[in-house]
């Protein structure tokens, strides 16, 4: 019993590690994104997804995994679900990129705090699922929080809402697709790739030449965008197979943190009274969501 508890343990900390990894890299994100802002969002993306079909390409063939690739193309229903779930990455992508580019980091984390809960609320419009009680009171706070945090902007956070609801969607199609991280990750970048390439192709006949590439400091820059999406992605795996859900849940807060300091830090953008309310509603509400879940899994499990 005692070697089943300690390999228990060793794969829970392995877990916990890869997990915090996961998401220390996608909290410091930004930074990589704010030396680019030269590029623009859209530039970017089409970089992106092609750096990382590129490196999740190269995996799949040295894991000896091409024949889970070949096995979702031939299913016609997964490769329609993630088809539509490529293109809403995508897009999450551009509205994160270009959150960065225009100083609006602090509104992109305030998205990702309110994503969780966002995830409770499509689950009982498209799953049928119903709140809990105290579920109900996290989604009514994080309604008013987000109410509040119009206020302050003086208009709706529409680069938060589309990236909590993107995201979340996002999270949705892939659940349905019966498809392991890497694997979906390669799928997805496929479906992406005659897009982004058709893109890149014009701009570089419009521009008459090949732009920002031509600077070996931008494009070294692009080519770590593959590693810096794909690398996250894997370790977030391996976390999922060897932790409790509830501890995946209070992990992932850390990236929007780590995205919030750095707004009001190293990028200057100010933080008023009314917003600093909103996001102390908003981690009150996810405080309450939280307990709500670890306490809802214990009953679960006795």
């Amino acid at each position: 019993m005692a070697s089943i508890s300690t390999t228990d343990a060793q794969r829970s900390e392995s877990g916990l590690v890869a997990g915090l990894a996961a998401y220390l890299l996608w909290g410091f994100l930004p930074l990589l994104f704010n030396l680019m802002r030269h590029v623009g969002a859209a530039t970017l993306v089409a970089d992106r997804t092609l750096w990382s079909l590129l490196l999740v390409g190269i995996i799949m063939i040295v894991g000896g995994r091409t024949a889970e690739v070949r096995a979702i193309l031939r299913d016609h229903k997964a490769v329609r679900s993630m088809a539509v779930a490529a293109f809403v990455l995508a897009a999450n992508w551009l509205i994160y990129v270009y959150a960065v580019e225009t100083n609006q980091v602090l509104e992109a984390s305030f998205g990702y705090f309110i994503n969780p809960l966002v995830n409770v609320a499509m689950g009982m419009v498209l799953l049928g699922e119903r709140l809990s009680r105290w579920q109900t009171v996290a989604v009514s706070i994080a309604t008013i929080a987000i109410g509040i945090q119009a206020l302050g902007l003086g208009g709706v956070p529409y680069i938060a809402l589309s990236l909590a609801l993107s995201f979340a969607l996002y999270g949705y199609l892939r659940k349905t697709a019966k498809a392991s991280s890497a694997t979906g990750l390669f799928v997805e970048t496929l479906i992406l790739a005659p897009v982004a390439l058709a893109y890149l192709a014009v701009t570089f006949v419009l521009d008459g030449g090949i732009g920002v590439h031509a600077d070996p400091y931008t494009l070294g820059l692009l080519m770590l965008t593959g590693p810096a999406t794909a690398l996250p992605l894997l370790l977030f795996a391996f976390a999922v197979q060897r932790l409790r859900l509830s501890t995946i849940g209070m992990l992932q807060y850390v990236a929007p943190s780590i995205q919030f300091v750095l707004a009001i830090t190293l990028f200057g953008e100010h933080l008023n009274g009314v917003r600093l309310v909103s996001f102390a509603l908003i981690w009150l509400s996810l405080i309450v969501y939280t307990v709500d879940s670890v306490v809802r899994r214990r009953r679960a499990a006795t």
